[in-house]
């Protein structure tokens, strides 16, 4: 069973500017429900504005609610700030936040949006205008339903907002594993780092991974696990430098879901980055990943979930 979150405005309308799609998140919904497998889907509510103000800047939580974000903000976000855009992002928040919840009882749960994780204190950047992973780690600390959260992020593209917005918190550990050469040209520094090469496969992507995220998990020793589980690390992306498969992508996903369920800990994943000019392809490729992580948990459950 894959228990998805999942709202309505998701699918804002595109804006006059800009050039991301918002397509696919509605033709994910589409290979989910047409896939034949068991999935229940479940609404979010907006994040509260306090939730948002408790890590980012109020004044621009205060700009972005107002649809009126100054146009050089707009420009590094990627599209103008609209209405739609505003409800949308709150949406997509409180849909990281639901699929933690779910997550607590299911033991994994996926949001079909978010995993913006390069929007900073007081601006969005590269798409991403809140970020949901350092909200929803920092309000599941606040509500102690968690002592300390790990964000593991397998976006193609570092994730700089979340490792600047948690920085110096000894509760929130940020593991990014990204092309080098790629997206943001300066990168943060994650809590822990590491840079791949151009052209890494399916064979140098899963040494890296099977290396790094059990020995961060046995270092911190979270109590939740927060996924980026990016899919533009494929080799047809449009915006990757990476060459994983479609099967590399499942390996990838089904490791993540048994590191952290092994170990009894709750894991909720955001859909993250993935492009290309068929977006009935990337939602594919998105929906494979959220039926991967699926069937894995179910090992954890006993069957139910």
């Amino acid at each position: 069973m894959l228990h998805v979150v999942h709202h309505a405005d998701y699918m804002a309308p595109r804006p006059e500017r800009g050039t991301f799609r918002f397509d696919k998140y509605y033709l994910v919904m589409e290979e989910l429900r047409a896939s034949g497998a068991p999935v229940t889907e479940h609404a979010p509510g907006p994040m509260p504005r306090e939730w948002l103000e408790a890590v980012h800047c109020p004044d621009y939580v205060d700009e972005v609610l107002r649809a009126a974000v100054p146009r050089h903000k707009e420009r590094r976000i990627g599209f103008p700030v609209t209405p739609a855009i505003a409800s949308r992002v709150r949406h997509t928040n409180g849909g990281t936040w639901r699929a933690a919840q779910l997550a607590r009882r299911h033991g994994y749960a996926a949001n079909s949006a978010a995993g913006s994780h390069h929007a900073l204190h007081d601006t969005g950047a590269g798409y991403c205008v809140f970020n949901d992973l350092a909200v929803t780690a920092n309000r599941l600390i606040a509500e102690r339903h968690a002592a300390r959260v790990l964000i593991v992020d397998l976006d193609v593209h570092q994730g700089d907002g979340t490792a600047s917005l948690t920085a110096g918190r000894a509760d929130i550990f940020t593991l990014s594993l990204h092309a080098e050469k790629n997206f943001p040209v300066r990168k943060a520094r994650s809590s822990r780092d590491v840079a791949l090469e151009d052209g890494t496969d399916d064979d140098g992507y899963m040494a890296a991974l099977t290396r790094h995220l059990p020995e961060v998990l046995a270092l911190f020793a979270p109590d939740f696990v927060l996924y980026q589980a990016g899919v533009d690390p494929h080799r047809d992306d449009k915006l990757g430098r990476l060459a994983l498969s479609d099967a590399g992508l499942a390996m990838r996903d089904r490791f993540v879901i048994a590191e952290a369920r092994r170990r009894g800990l709750p894991i909720a994943s955001a859909l993250g980055g993935g492009y290309g000019d068929d977006p009935r392809q990337v939602a594919a490729r998105h929906a494979a990943s959220m039926l991967a992580m699926a069937d894995e948990n179910l090992r954890y459950t006993g069957g139910q979930a």
